[in-house]
């Protein structure tokens, strides 16, 4: 999408200015630099690229918040490719730091959900009830944070009568 290009570079520039206007420790410019690396990289596909840099940022990186999103981000990067225990872990991990990072929040969900209907097609369908009622907490957790997103999760909590689930 054009306009998602155009955001990156809008949101690159902007942050050259404020890295560069607003006093900051060289540890958090660097933490800063390798996060922006590493999203760059995400975002053309490197993975191996983006974790080192992501890692890299960890390690520098004092501020809880921020830390909390590049979990996150990892998380993405484990989810993508299909590892699903390791993508709910960093997505525990940024919700610690963070517990309102709704994105998280969602996410976590979505790997939850997947995993109760992996666990449905294969009859364990007690454990599938259970990462089932596990992902309504989760959506219900994200949708109060933001009640006018995740319409298909709510629609979902709604259909399989989960909303007073948790």
């Amino acid at each position: 999408m054009p306009n998602d290009n155009f955001l990156d570079k809008a949101f690159s520039a902007l942050s050259d200015v404020v890295m560069k206007v607003i006093p900051t420790d060289q540890q958090s410019k660097a933490a800063f630099k390798y996060y922006r690396v590493g999203m760059a990289a995400q975002d053309a596909g490197n993975y191996a690229k983006a974790l080192g840099n992501y890692t890299e940022a960890l390690e520098l990186e004092e501020d809880p918040i921020d830390k909390s999103y590049i979990l996150y981000n990892m998380g993405l990067i484990f989810g993508n490719n299909g590892d699903h225990d390791k993508c709910l872990e960093y997505y525990r991990r940024a919700l610690e730091l963070n517990p309102n990072l709704v994105q998280a929040l969602y996410n976590t969900g979505v790997v939850l959900q997947y995993k109760g209907e992996q666990a449905e097609e294969s009859g364990e369908l007690d454990e599938a009830e259970r990462f089932f009622d596990l992902t309504a907490d989760y959506w219900k957790r994200a949708i109060k944070l933001a009640p006018n997103n995740y319409s298909e999760a709510q629609n979902w909590l709604k259909t399989t009568g989960r909303m007073g689930v948790g």
